[in-house]
C-alpha cells in the first residue's frame, strides 16, 4: 500500500476534489432533492418515487422534478431504475458523502466543538511517509504549527465502511495547513493536519494529527496519522488491530 502522504505533489484537497468531481452541475435545488430522497429511505436501500409526488413535495413542476433527478444521476450521486409505476432510486456512495459534507457544514454553523470518530484497521505502508515527513520544507512547519516533531513515519489505517461514509464530516473541523514548497528539483504540495487522538486496546494517545494531502489517487478508506512518537510501539499495535481516531478541534 502506498503512503497517501507521499502524494503531496498533487494540487487539490482530497475532500474538495471529491466534492467537485462528484457534484458538478449540482446546485442547492438538487441537494434539497437528494436530502428528501434520503429522508424517504433511499440512503440505505432503494425507494420508490414518482415525479408527480416528488414535484408536489418540492413545490415544483413534474418536469423540474424529473430534471433534478436526471442531474443527480448524471453527477453520480443517485442511481435510478425505471419501473412500471414510477422509479426506484438509491443514493450512491458519492451521494451519501455529499450529504455528509452538507452535514459537516451545518455542524460548523451550529456547533462550536465539531468532532468525528473514525474506526480503522492498522495496515502496513510502503515507507514513503518517512521520507516526505522528514523533508525540511515540511518538518520545519510541523514543529512550528503542530507544536511537535513528528515521528518519521505514519500510522496507516484502513477505515471501516461506516467510517468511510463519516469521513466527510472532517470538513467541519478547521485543519492546520502545511504549506506547499519547492526545491531545485521539484514542487511539493500542501497538506492538511486535523487534530486527533488515537484509541487502541491498550489506551489512548495524544497529540496526533490525521494528515491529508491536497490530492491523492488512493481511496477514501485509507487514513494516515502522525504523532511525536511511533504509534505502533506506544499503543502496541500490529497489522489487523482496530483503533478509533477521535478527530476534533
Amino acid at each position: 500500500m502506498h503512503s497517501t502522504f507521499g502524494m503531496l505533489i498533487r494540487r487539490e484537497s482530497l475532500l474538495r476534489c471529491m466534492a467537485e468531481s462528484t457534484g458538478q452541475g449540482v446546485g442547492r435545488d438538487e441537494l434539497a432533492t437528494l436530502k428528501l430522497l434520503a429522508l424517504d429511505g433511499a440512503l440505505d436501500e432503494s425507494a420508490k418515487v414518482s415525479c408527480a409526488d416528488l414535484a408536489e413535495r418540492l413545490d415544483a413542476s413534474n418536469q423540474t422534478a424529473s430534471r433534478r433527478l436526471q442531474r443527480l444521476e448524471d453527477a453520480g450521486l443517485l442511481a435510478r431504475d425505471i419501473v412500471s409505476d414510477g422509479q426506484e432510486v438509491e443514493l450512491t456512495g458519492d451521494g451519501e458523502r455529499r450529504l455528509q459534507s452538507e452535514y459537516a457544514d451545518y455542524r460548523r454553523i451550529f456547533e462550536s466543538d465539531a468532532s468525528v470518530d473514525l474506526t480503522g484497521v492498522v495496515t502496513s505502508g510502503m515507507g514513503e511517509g518517512r521520507h516526505y515527513i522528514t523533508l525540511p520544507g515540511y518538518m520545519e512547519q510541523f514543529i512550528e504549527r503542530l507544536g511537535y516533531e513528528p515521528f518519521a513515519g505514519t500510522l496507516n489505517l484502513e477505515l471501516t465502511a461506516e467510517s468511510v461514509r463519516k469521513r466527510a464530516r472532517m470538513s467541519a473541523i478547521e485543519p492546520v495547513t502545511i504549506e506547499g514548497w519547492e526545491d531545485d528539483e521539484r514542487t511539493y504540495g500542501p497538506a492538511y493536519c486535523y487534530p486527533a487522538s488515537i484509541e487502541g486496546s491498550d489506551g489512548e494517545y495524544e497529540p496526533a494529527h490525521v494528515i491529508a494531502p491536497e490530492r491523492t489517487h488512493h481511496g477514501e478508506e485509507q487514513l494516515e496519522v502522525i504523532a511525536p512518537e511511533k504509534l505502533r510501539d506506544v499503543l502496541e499495535l500490529a497489522d489487523g488491530d482496530e483503533v478509533i481516531v477521535h478527530v476534533s478541534e
